[in-house]
């Protein structure tokens, strides 16, 4: 079960595209959780742990990630991103931030 967005809403702030374009382009390690379909992360991708929102929930234990480091999570439009951010959130996580209007808006500023 998923936490209303209200009770788990000021983790962190989103990440917006300009913000991860930058970190990306000076190098920076970043912890990205890319939660779209396999087939979907094969066609185009920035990096990062694929593990599809379908198969989060089962597959937690294999993010890897520490739980108080920043995790950005993403997706194509930020909409499954979302919710697994709230679903890691549940699960302890403690800065997770979701990349606003996902990779479409990524792919927007290259």
């Amino acid at each position: 079960m998923i936490l209303p967005l209200h009770r788990a809403k000021n983790q962190m702030d989103p990440i917006k595209a300009q913000e991860l374009f930058t970190r990306l382009r000076h190098e920076e390690s970043l912890n990205l959780l890319d939660v779209r379909e396999v087939i979907e992360y094969h066609t185009y991708n920035i990096g990062g742990k694929n593990i599809p929102l379908s198969k989060l929930q089962e597959g937690i234990d294999q993010i890897a990630y520490n739980k108080t480091e920043e995790i950005i999570v993403i997706c194509r439009a930020g909409i499954r991103s979302e919710t697994a951010r709230l679903l890691l959130i549940q699960n302890g996580y403690q800065q997770v931030r979701n990349l606003t209007g996902g990779l479409m808006a990524l792919q927007k500023l290259k």
